[in-house]
């Protein structure tokens, strides 16, 4: 990997990083947020995640601790709380605790919210069906194999960069 570090130059890494933006960004703020009509992107993939709970988990009855969504979502506790606020002010989730409380509080989904989501859900399969039958199932797959390694690359960078930062205020501060 370092090999291929030297040989690009900083035109080169400038216009990779450059394009690597964008295109994130055109696919999480951009085109994508048109089939979203009746929920957002947020709201969709909380639902997909505690419908996915509850298939996994059936013992569970359907409940998803908010610190497990929160940790799933890679959101803090206090912005899943505020997201999962706003879907239960839609009918969408009931938010609940069992016993005192003491063991965290859960989410369930709604029969309007399972119809909600299987109504957005149908509608990004069309969309998404024809671009992959045109994209191919393969290049997709590889694709996706990419993406998931260069985003783990990249929050381990990012992380990096956080942790420097901190130290370097410590550094800092003790002057």
């Amino acid at each position: 990997m370092s090999e291929q570090r030297k040989t690009m130059d900083a035109s080169e890494i400038r216009n990779f990083t450059n394009e690597i933006t964008y295109r994130r960004y055109l696919m999480n703020r951009g085109k994508i947020q048109n089939l979203f009509r009746k929920m957002t992107l947020q709201e969709y993939i909380a639902l997909y995640t505690i419908s996915s709970e509850k298939e996994k988990t059936p013992e569970k009855e359907g409940k998803t601790y908010l610190r497990d969504l929160s940790d799933k979502m890679e959101l803090t506790v206090r912005q899943t709380s505020k997201m999962v606020e706003k879907l239960k002010d839609r009918g969408l989730v009931h938010w609940s605790y069992d016993g005192s409380g003491s063991e965290g509080t859960y989410v369930t989904v709604t029969e309007l919210g399972e119809n909600l989501f299987r109504e957005q859900e149908n509608l990004l399969r069309e969309c998404y069906g024809k671009v992959i039958e045109k994209f191919g199932k393969d290049n997709l797959v590889l694709m996706l194999k990419l993406m998931k390694q260069l985003d783990i690359l990249m929050c381990s960078e990012i992380k990096e960069i956080e942790e420097a930062d901190f130290h370097g205020r410590d550094d800092e501060m003790d002057e």
